[in-house]
């Protein structure tokens, strides 16, 4: 298989629909942290505003956002960034009606438009074939670990299991991972298997209970903050694998967000929600392929701020790939319920999907 980026299909300006809509409605956010009635809120899909004749691309969006005009340019802001006075788009139609058109269908393949309205197992479940996408998945990382920005987003499941934790340092150091999103869990219990062996007290091979093992993910958290940080920890301590040990050897950059049932937490963590989604929004802002794998609140938090385009440097558009990988259809699915129309779901545990990407990548 090849691996090639399907083209962008640029909306057909000179159609009746665009040359007739009106310029798109702007009014001035009331307050900070406010619009006013009627604003119009952003998708995952690509979106363009009619300004002063001008059909605006918004470049750089995520879904419940607001559009603001600014200095020639569409931006999209979260509610808690607006300022009072900002110049905010109104309308909530989506095909030219209000100046706002919503071009979902951009990157359909001619085979894909072909598509029947009747046919069969057309969901994504325990009963799927995931073989094509284990092929096209190998393809993707080759062609982005060199052009694209891999971002991964892990629970502490994929440090549960010995072999799942080595295969995932291997894409780590083979450069299939540019940046990692996770929790306190899963550095927690990956740094816990690296200094006592275990995950959760568990040995990480036998998964029989160590004797008070029950300690030992507190233990390891409490050893790190004596230490002051995770690499000094890994340095001072000898920690010789793993994935947080392979990060920071690689220098991949990592966004650990607290939650409210955290023990410690490790001193990286976030433990304020919205500097930490800050903090993987800038990550999820230059990915081109994102995976989530055993975390459903972690993949819907990042699937929300990621679009189904990016705007390359050099002006040209492309499409973002996103899969959600777990053991439940339920996990998979839900992020299309929450929006993120485009995420494909792989209904497996972590441990076979890590260690079968790894082995058909070769490495």
């Amino acid at each position: 298989m090849t691996f090639k980026l399907k083209e962008y299909i640029t909306p057909n300006f000179a159609a009746d629909k665009f040359i007739d809509a009106p310029n798109a409605v702007i009014m001035p956010a009331p307050k900070d942290m406010a619009a006013p009635q009627g604003y119009h809120a952003t998708s995952i899909f690509p979106e363009y505003f009619k300004i002063n004749d001008t059909w605006l691309l918004a470049e750089d969006t995520r879904m419940d956002c607001v559009a603001i005009y600014e200095d020639g340019k569409i931006y999209v802001r979260e509610f808690r960034n607006i300022n009072c006075g900002d110049a905010v788009v109104m309308g909530r139609t989506e095909n030219c009606e209000d100046g706002i058109y919503i071009h979902s269908n951009c990157f359909k393949s001619e085979e894909e438009n072909r598509e029947e309205v009747f046919s069969f197992r057309q969901g994504r479940s325990r009963e799927t074939g995931f073989s094509c996408d284990y092929d096209f998945l190998n393809e993707l990382l080759k062609h982005e670990k060199e052009e694209g920005y891999i971002v991964w987003v892990l629970g502490p499941a994929c440090t549960f299991d010995n072999k799942a934790r080595k295969a995932f340092s291997k894409l780590v150091e083979n450069g299939y991972v540019h940046a990692l999103l996770a929790g306190n869990a899963l550095a927690t219990h990956d740094l816990e298997a690296g200094f006592l062996g275990t995950a959760l007290g568990q040995d990480l091979y036998t998964q029989r209970s160590h004797f008070n093992g029950h300690y030992n993910h507190i233990d390891t958290i409490n050893k790190v903050n004596l230490h002051g940080s995770i690499e000094k920890f890994i340095e001072e301590e000898n920690i010789k694998d793993g994935i947080m040990y392979s990060c920071t050897k690689c220098q991949v950059p990592y966004v650990l967000n607290g939650s409210i049932r955290d023990d410690g937490p490790l001193p990286e963590v976030h433990e304020h929600t919205y500097d930490g989604q800050d903090a993987m929004r800038a990550h999820l802002r230059k990915a081109t392929t994102v995976i989530g794998m055993a975390t459903t609140l972690h993949t819907i938090a990042a699937g929300n701020m990621t679009p189904t385009y990016r705007v390359l440097p050099n002006g040209d558009i492309r499409e973002i790939y996103f899969y959600t990988v777990d053991t439940t259809e339920f996990a998979v699915n839900k992020l299309g319920d929450r929006g993120s129309l485009g995420a494909k779901g792989i209904v497996t545990n972590v441990q076979d999907f890590v260690c079968n990407l790894c082995k058909g990548l070769g490495i």
